[in-house]
């Protein structure tokens, strides 16, 4: 492909010569002040150069970004344009849904279908999918993937299809890796050479943790399905110049601690800290120090600290990195010169211009664990004991029920919901519980005997370790914590110590690539031993996909009332995330994992307790069976090769016998099966003309919801799991579905149809049209007196009757996670116009890219101010002055009361850009991209 003509205003335009090779650069030093900046401002820098085009991206941007101001807040808005968007299925099958539909529509138009493709190269990793259901299983690994697959068929299906359908569009198939894994290990170019240019690799992707490639030296990081879809199509990110942290390191890890221990530091300072919406850079003349796994692993936990990007800068241990995970010869040269070329190459003794700083000297890290509920709040192990007993304090009571948890709302969109009347048990055995007297040793005790047919007789207790689980791309990626983990486990068996019976053990990489290095290390037999059988390649603990616990633990926990925890080497431990039985979760480097699964509980001492005896009645304590940092590295150097990698992402895409034999359906447009609950048309495109209708002023609008201040993503978009009470449980009741097969709002994204009916339906929404009343209700002026109603039946009254709904709203409204669905489902639901105090910036471009035009209320007004209780109908005009080219800035808005009496103010017009504007134009993001490739 080739790329559009820049503008060139400041003559960056260039050419590098690497080897044989040429390419079109565009050179940062031309523009003044580029050199001060930071690498992560100069990689945007370079984006503005390159995509200058005179309307969107202007001059005075490239201006703004080279004379960027470190103390001022953020104010200057930019268009970042994305070399590539990776995905995982959860927030990918949307986004292909509408690819699919797009290519309808423009058959329907007269056009070509093969013109819908992405324009950037688009990868999407099936890995959000298995749950463990069996394990401490030689077969858990095939029986998990085989159950995946009868539960996903129809998505995988679809997947399928569009892997073959669309170009510059790749699909890894399940029971490969973990998305963010597999993107440092293969998918990342660190530079792009694409249409005859070279140009720094940038990438957004449909998950929080895409910042894990900031440790190669990428720019990206976490969007919501509407952003992906605008970059894949070739549309920019708007985004506001942000403020950069610069983050010292200095000294080298110590004996003893690990990567994981380093992150949890690294992630507690900076939440301290403040970071949220700002990127942080590592500079200094530690970072030579940090390998890359760890620099991953670093980058990894942004959404933890909560920046927005965690970046190292390009230098030798990039390349090394490369080389080993068998990048070309050609592609490491490319890196090495453009980043040299262009002042990407690290220097340890420059120091950029940074709005803030922050030091840590490595030396200083101390092996950590971090909970029971938040990934900040780290403790150091040696307090783990003591911290353990006086959290337990919050969750039981004497005398009082415990409070119940609250769910960690940002993940509930996109992780599913573990249902266990509809997973199948690895284990199965007879139960018999039996109750004993609170005990008083410096904590609540509530000892439950418990008698298994697989697991014998054993005592659960609160504070019992009923999952220790490694899992997920925050540490498996990283072999020095992997090897260590196995190490121990080798030690552990030799001995003589083994896991306690109520630990439900898993053991799942981000890759094949780390069961090949185990495999050549020869400690695969230690680590099942202790009962860490593969159970799958993916998101499992960590998204909530841990799968039940068996029947006789389960029982004894809900019977008991007893808090049990888990203990995993994920990177999110939210309340209610990790296990329905589980109501403490702790973060761990895996090697600690396996030291709680021997000891079986939270209560526990490493320094004083030892773990078990060896076969001679010797004590054994942690510090016996701990692997030295010299034996963790030798067990790297011999058993890790650029072999593994080159050979398990050879055909990455082709996925195995089982991938190979879904019935796909083929053809240019996907055959949409009209029983699917799964993967659904959209209605996006229904009676979309070749131009644009005219816009059209609102008129007779009435108030769908009136809601207060901080009304989040997760509040309007549908999340979690699905009740039979509600209008989506009440569709999936009419289509066949049976309760237990219901699944998690997560896995129907592909449906408009279950998400439409769990729109604005968050049981912690509060619509002030009723009053003390949650959830997603509101009043239905179609029916006299406008009674209570769920928000999708009373939308279906309005649409019926060709009502234009509007939705009044606080300060900061849309605030939280980049959702799509919040903005697609508003749309759906028949929503013209948000009115608002202000807005969340991403949320508001989303709702434009859908055709809903955001309002703010005039500079110190609102709702409440203006005495409007949403019972009124509204009126906008003015908005058609969209029509000549012209965006208005302010409307008028009129409210008339029941009585007659009106209201008037003139709202702020919330369309910022002139990309924006076009969207708005032509009814969202994706009808305008669907007439340019019609037009073209």
């Amino acid at each position: 492909m080739t790329a559009p003509a820049s503008k060139n205003s400041f003559g960056a335009r260039d050419t590098l010569q690497v080897g044989d090779a040429s390419y079109e650069v565009f050179r940062l030093d031309k523009v003044e002040g580029s050199q001060r900046l930071p690498y992560s401002l100069k990689i945007l820098l370079e984006n503005l150069l390159r995509t200058e085009d005179g309307a969107n991206i202007t001059a005075e941007h490239i201006r703004a970004l080279s004379g960027w101001d470190p103390t001022a807040d953020p104010a200057t808005e930019i268009q970042f344009t994305p070399a590539r968007v990776v995905m995982q299925d959860f927030t990918g099958v949307p986004c292909v849904v509408d690819l699919a539909t797009m290519r309808e529509a423009v058959t329907e138009l007269g056009g070509d279908p093969d013109k819908v493709n992405p324009l950037a190269p688009a990868e999407l990793v099936i890995d959000h999918s298995v749950i463990i259901d069996v394990f401490g299983r030689a077969d858990a690994f095939e029986r998990n993937v085989e159950i995946e697959y009868e539960r996903n068929r129809e998505r995988y299906q679809f997947l399928r299809w569009g892997q073959n359908a669309f170009e510059e569009f790749k699909v890894v198939p399940p029971g490969t890796g973990i998305v963010h894994q597999v993107n440092i290990e293969h998918l990342a170019r660190t530079v792009m050479a694409r249409g005859g240019q070279a140009y720094p690799d940038t990438c957004v992707g449909t998950d929080s943790h895409t910042t894990m490639v900031n440790g190669l030296g990428v720019l990206g990081w976490g969007v919501g399905g509407i952003e992906a879809e605008a970059a894949m199509l070739g549309q920019p990110v708007s985004m506001l110049i942000p403020r950069v942290v610069g983050f010292k390191l200095t000294g080298e890890i110590p004996p003893g601690a690990t990567a994981t221990d380093v992150v949890l530091t690294i992630t507690e300072m900076l939440r301290r800290h403040g970071v949220v919406g700002k990127f942080v850079e590592f500079y200094g003349e530690g970072v030579g120090a940090v390998p890359l796994a760890n620099r991953a692993t670093i980058g990894n936990m942004s959404p933890e600290f909560g920046s927005t990007a965690a970046i190292f800068p390009i230098d030798d241990e990039t390349l090394r990195y490369l080389r080993l995970t068998g990048r070309s010869a050609k592609q490491l040269a490319l890196v090495e010169a453009y980043a040299k070329e262009q002042g990407l190459w690290h220097d340890p003794s420059r120091e950029a211009e940074y709005s803030e700083y922050l030091e840590l000297d490595l030396s200083t890290v101390v092996p950590s664990i971090a909970g029971p509920k938040r990934p900040q709040d780290r403790i150091e192990l040696t307090d783990a004991k003591s911290s353990f007993r006086k959290s337990l304090h919050d969750y039981v009571e004497e005398n009082h029920p415990v409070p119940h948890t609250k769910m960690d709302e940002a993940s509930e969109e996109s992780f599913p919901a573990s249902d266990p009347a509809s997973l199948q048990f690895a284990d199965d055995g007879a139960v018999e519980v039996h109750s004993a007297a609170n005990g008083s040793s410096g904590r609540p005790t509530k000892p439950v005997t418990v008698s298994s047919a697989d697991r014998g007789e054993f005592v659960l207790d609160h504070g019992a370790v009923v999952i220790a689980s490694i899992t997920s791309c925050t540490n498996t990626s990283n072999p020095s914590v992997m090897l260590g983990a196995a190490l121990l486990a080798r030690n552990a068996v030799e001995k003589g110590l083994s896991v306690k019976p109520w630990v439900k053990t898993s053991m799942a990489p981000g890759s094949q690539v780390v069961t090949d290095y185990y495999d050549r290390a020869g400690l695969w037999p230690y680590l099942e031993k202790l009962g860490y059988h593969l159970v799958g390649y993916g998101c499992t603990t960590c998204i909530g996909n841990s799968g039940p616990l068996p029947e006789e633990i389960s029982a004894a926990i809900q019977e008991n009332d007893l808090t049990a925890v888990s203990v995993l080497s994920g990177n999110r431990n939210f309340e209610g995330r990790i296990n329905p039985d589980v109501k403490m979760n702790y973060l761990a480097s895996p090697p600690l994992v396996i030291a709680y699964a021997l000891a079986g509980t939270m209560d526990f001492d490493f320094q004083g307790q030892p773990l078990g005896q060896d076969s001679d009645g010797n004590d054994v304590y942690l510090r016996d069976i701990w692997p030295s940092p010299q034996e963790i590295q030798q067990t790297i150097d011999s058993s890790i090769t650029q072999d593994m990698f080159t050979t398990d992402y050879a055909d990455v895409f082709d996925g195995g016998p089982r991938w190979k034999s879904l019935p796909t359906p083929e053809g240019k447009t996907f055959a949409w099966d009209g029983e699917s609950t799964y993967v659904r048309k959209p209605p996006y495109f229904e009676g979309m003309a070749a131009s644009p209708d005219p816009v059209t002023d609102i008129a007779g609008a009435r108030v769908l919801a009136k809601l207060g201040d901080s009304v989040t993503t997760d509040h309007i978009s549908p999340a979690g799991a699905i009740k039979a009470d509600t209008p989506a449980g009440r569709y999936l009741t009419e289509h066949g579905i049976e309760r237990r097969d219901f699944n998690s709002y997560g896995s129907r994204r592909g449906n408009h149809e279950v998400m439409i009916r769990g729109t604005f339906a968050n049981i912690r929404l509060r619509n002030q049209l009723l009053d003390d009343v949650q959830g997603g209700y509101t009043r239905d002026f179609t029916q006299e007196g406008g009674p209570q109603a769920f928000i999708y039946d009373a939308a279906q009254n309005y649409a019926a009757r060709s009502t234009p709904l509007v939705v009044l709203g606080g300060k900061e409204y849309g605030s939280g996670s980049s959702r799509d669905w919040a903005a697609k489902g508003t749309r759906l639901l028949g929503v013209r116009a948000v009115i608002a105090e202000s807005f969340e910036r991403i949320h508001r471009s989303n709702l434009i890219g859908m055709g809903v035009i955001p309002l703010q209320f005039p500079e110190g007004e609102s709702a409440s101010s203006l005495r409007l209780d949403g019972t009124e109908t509204y009126d906008v005009s003015g908005i058609t002055a969209l029509n000549e080219g012209e965006t208005p800035r302010t409307v008028r808005v009129t409210a008339t009361r029941e009585d007659g009496t009106t209201v008037e103010f003139d709202a702020v017009v919330r369309i910022d850009t002139p990309g924006e504007a076009d969207y708005y134009r032509n009814g969202g993001i994706l009808q305008y991209v669907l007439r340019k490739m019609t037009s073209a």
